[in-house]
This record gives structure tokens, sequence and C-alpha cells, in this order.
């Protein structure tokens, strides 16, 4: 039996979305895909155990986490700032890509992905990672610690985990104020 339907009101990708009436246990991947028309975020495993789905939860305080779309309800994002894998890259006024994010980029120049199924999924992490190391810099010994916990959580059935891990390093160690 589902529960009874709800006011959603979000803010994704820095649009305020007008609110809708939906069912209170409606998976949030459902959502973006039927709703808001954003299929970027990819359903794995249904479970919350592959991290393909996550979105980015930006809170009040400047902290960003990854939530998993495919277990969690639209419901629990009411009134809160999601970011998805659509709003990374800069782009024109005709919506064309003009510039991706560093951490988009540094996947690509390290061919991180294979079949690209987990790669929103990754791409997420690596920004909260990235944006976290932004604030607060890490020492250079502590790097691959905190590309290990940052992105431990996805699986890649591809195997592609070491250019994922290749690409942040780089992209931590070459980028100015990362690390400490």
């Amino acid at each position: 039996m589902s529960k009874p339907n709800k006011k959603l009101r979000l803010n994704i990708n820095r649009v305020d979305l007008q609110a809708m009436e939906v069912s209170q246990d409606l998976p949030m991947i459902d959502f973006l895909h039927e709703y808001a028309g954003l299929t970027g975020t990819h359903l794995g495993c249904g479970m919350g155990i592959c991290h393909a789905c996550v979105v980015i939860v930006d809170h009040p305080a400047g902290r960003s986490e990854e939530i998993q779309t495919c277990i969690t309800p639209a419901s629990y994002f009411e009134g809160k700032k999601v970011r998805t894998i659509e709003a990374h890259a800069r782009r024109d006024d005709q919506d064309k890509v003009t510039e991706l994010h560093p951490v988009q980029q540094a996947f690509l120049e390290h061919f991180a992905f294979q079949c690209g199924y987990c790669t929103p999924g990754f791409v997420n992490a690596g920004i909260v990672l990235y944006g976290a190391l932004q604030k607060k810099p890490v020492a250079r010994e502590q790097v691959e610690t905190k590309v290990a916990e940052g992105l431990q959580n996805h699986i890649c059935r591809c195997t592609g985990y070491v250019r994922y891990h290749q690409a942040m390093r780089d992209l931590i160690l070459t980028t100015p104020g990362l690390v400490s």
C-alpha cells in the first residue's frame, strides 16, 4: 500500500521547481527521470549498494553529501538543494557545454570510465571530495587515503577503479589549494 501524496518543493541544479504532488514513497531516481526530465542519474543495483545513482545535496552550512536516489524517496528532498550530473559542466545560452568541471575533465583525460554506467556516481563523489578539499586542504601524504575514502562506496562493474582513483589523485595534486 502506498503512502498518500505530498507536495514536493526543491531546488535541482540551481532551479527552484514548482511544487508538485508526488507519492511519498516515489524513489528520487524515478522523480528525476519522470518528473524533472533528468536522466543522467543511473539506476544500478536498486538497493543502495553500487552508488551509480547518487546525487549531491548541498546543505545550508556549506557541506555537501552524496545521497542514493534508488532507495531514498523524493519526499526526503523536500526543501533541499540537489545537484545531479547534469549540473556540473558550464553551458552557454544555447545550453551547449563550454567547459567541464575539473573532475569531469580529469576523468576524461585519464579515460577513467569504460561503459560509463557508474560514471555519474563517481563524478558526483569526486565533486564532493574536490569541494571538501577546497574548504579544507589535505596533506600530500594523505591524498591517497582521501581519494580512497571519497570513492570507496562506488562500484564499477568494468573494474575501472584504478583510473578513477588516479584521475582524482592527479587532479588533487595538481590543483593549487587542495593540498596543504
